[in-house]
């Protein structure tokens, strides 16, 4: 499976905002200048993360974006989810019925054991990024990155 880039971009944007103080916002325009990211593209993303319910955003001059409740309440799946929708990457086409070596259709009452398989990975995989929050993400990040993200944040105001 191979997401978007912009999938990275979101997440590691949305742990960025984690780490701001309670309250705190960032603008697109700053999070993608410490990121080296396009300002537009990542704005459209940040959005969508918004319509989810994960980000709120402010306007004004102050305005900008920040978690919309708190990290242990926003999980990998959500902002994955968020930007890249929920649908399985994988879709069965039903081949085996196709072609020189085509089943008949009584050989193919049950669902495609490729398909199944390729539906349960995609389960755990959405299961394993269920299970992770935000606040975990933040539990694993070295203790000075906090400071050090909000002290560069705020160089780019």
């Amino acid at each position: 499976m191979k997401l978007p880039v912009s999938t990275e971009w979101v997440l590691h944007c949305a742990t960025t905002l984690a780490q701001l103080e309670p309250g705190a916002t960032a603008s697109a325009a700053q999070l993608a200048e410490y990121y080296d990211i396009p300002a537009p593209y990542l704005a459209k993303q940040l959005q969508a993360l918004v319509r989810a319910g994960v980000l709120a955003a402010t306007t004004g001059p102050r305005g900008g974006f920040r978690l919309a409740v708190p990290p242990a309440e926003i999980t990998l799946l959500q902002i994955v989810e968020a930007v890249d929708g929920a649908s399985s990457p994988y879709t069965c086409r039903e081949i085996r019925q196709q072609g020189r070596g085509a089943l008949r259709p009584e050989d193919c009452r049950r669902m495609c054991v490729l398909a199944e398989k390729m539906g349960d990975a995609h389960d755990a995989w959405r299961r394993s990024l269920a299970g992770v929050s935000l606040a975990d993400i933040l539990a694993e990040l070295p203790p000075t990155a906090p400071a050090r993200t909000r002290s560069r944040l705020a160089g780019l105001r």
